[in-house]
């Protein structure tokens, strides 16, 4: 029952050619294996199917099996990033690399299915999107949902704070994420933890993961202050959600004061979800004595702003990969039930950047052509269950095209779920009859916001300018 082993590189020794393994992790370099993810590497071992939420980034990343050519397949809810591109992009985009992009909630449900012994769930997550094509597609109580198979994978490499040698496993903060779902999907469970203890050491209510998921244990070989150093120098933002003003030329809004709009309209509701990019900006804008508990898929409740530099907790951080600060009263869970929340429809709102918006409210925000391969990441699960989904985006793209259109033309995140767009220009709601604006910025005219707009604009008689 000790299953503590001397080191990485013997705890990956039979992971051969062609296995399946599972990365646990939430994109940020320090939330990875990466003693097992390098002992993979210098194995050497080909042909993997890779599954996980994003191959990531940094020295500890599964991006670097990428870059030694060892991934044939890959399930991921981001083949692809916005603001860069990575070598499985590349690989994907050359077809060396066989891509199924998997929308995060439906990813770890499809995992906890597998290792529950499940054959398949239905979800409501990617009806009315190619995520549904050549898939079964059902009615339940006049709501269509998806037959979506298990995921059994051969290992899952995981991260955790604390082991005892019976392999129980305890988590700080957000850091849990995927991890405790992964564990118990796989047939080897391998975990990589900071601190070793003999049995007895962990209180039993502290433990997450209890033992009987957990085959393997080694130390981390890596120090995680080298990791910290990685995210340190990106400016804590592995998505690049930084102010911007707008460029020389450009009317409207900075991005501070789109954010602090989003922050007036969702002020006083009770759980807000922001995803990345842009909306992540809007939790420095919260009254932190009000209402609104903000939600992150990966798996905190109650967060508040980013944290100061010198100041932050590393393993608690928003789905962007920023380091927040916490409110009191906020919680840590794992992937699953943070999607349950959301698809559930416990959020009173979700705010999410978008590629696209149609006038039937349909998103578009995963895939756009300048990108090899998409990031559905947990958008799809997200709209899919709010009350309100609100796009937060600015009004044209850099080269001057249209967002707000008739039809959507990139591929649809969730149809008719937009019920406000909020842009450095104006505020629009989406109702029956298509777009209606609501205010305009300050100093913005009607007519810049209509050659703004690809489709129909109701105006009322007077549009008032948006009030901060």
């Amino acid at each position: 029952m000790n299953k503590v082993f001397a080191n990485a590189d013997a705890a990956v020794a039979d992971i051969e050619d062609g296995r399946s393994v599972v990365f646990g992790g939430f994109g940020v370099p320090h939330n990875w294996a990466g003693s097992l993810i390098q002992a993979l590497q210098r194995k050497g071992s080909k042909n993997l199917t890779a599954i996980a939420n994003t191959l990531g980034f940094g020295p500890a990343a599964p991006q670097i099996l990428a870059e030694s050519r060892q991934i044939s397949r890959l399930r991921a809810s981001f083949g692809g990033l916005a603001t860069r591109v990575t070598p499985i992009e590349e690989q994907i985009k050359a077809g060396l690399v066989e891509f199924e992009p998997i929308p995060q909630g439906t990813l770890v449900e499809r995992l906890r299915a597998g290792g529950a012994g499940l054959a398949a769930i239905y979800t409501p997550t990617g009806v009315g999107t190619v995520i549904a094509d050549g898939k079964e597609v059902r009615e339940f109580e006049g709501r269509q949902f998806v037959l979506e198979s298990a995921i059994r994978p051969d290992f899952a490499l995981i991260r955790a704070t604390r082991a005892d040698t019976l392999g129980n496993l305890v988590f700080h903060g957000g850091a849990r994420n995927f991890h405790p779902i992964m564990a118990m999907s796989a047939r080897c469970t391998i975990a990589e933890v900071d601190e070793i203890v003999a049995p007895g050491d962990l209180d039993p209510d502290d433990v997450v993961t209890p033992g009987i998921f957990v085959d393997r244990i080694v130390k981390t070989e890596i120090p995680l202050a080298s990791l910290h150093a990685v995210l340190r120098a990106m400016g804590r933002d592995p998505f690049s959600s930084r102010t911007a003003a707008p460029e020389a030329g450009r009317v409207g809004l900075t991005r501070d004061l789109v954010a602090l709009r989003v922050a007036r309209e969702v002020q006083g509701l009770n759980y807000v979800n922001l995803g990345i990019g842009m909306p992540t900006m809007v939790s420095n804008f919260l009254d932190p004595e009000g209402t609104t508990y903000l939600h992150a898929e990966n798996g905190v409740l109650g967060y508040g702003s980013f944290a100061a530099d010198g100041e932050e907790d590393w393993d608690v951080y928003n789905a962007g990969g920023q380091m927040v600060t916490m409110r009191p009263g906020g919680s840590f869970f794992h992937s699953v039930d943070a999607f349950t929340m959301a698809r559930g429809g416990r959020l009173d709102a979700v705010v999410l950047g978008a590629f696209q918006v149609s006038a039937r409210g349909d998103l578009a925000n995963w895939w756009s052509p300048h990108m090899g391969a998409g990031g559905i990441g947990g958008a799809m699960d997200l709209a899919v269950g709010a009350k309100r989904v609100i796009a937060m985006m600015e009004h044209t793209s850099k080269t001057g095209e249209l967002k707000l259109l008739k039809e959507c033309t990139y591929p649809l995140t969730t149809p008719n779920c937009v019920t406000t767009v909020i842009t450095d220009l104006a505020v629009i709601d989406v109702v029956d009859r298509g777009f209606r604006l609501r205010e305009r910025a300050p100093g913005v005219t009607l007519e810049t916001i209509r050659e703004a707009t690809g489709a129909d604009l109701d105006c009322p008689a007077e549009v008032p300018e948006m009030n901060f």
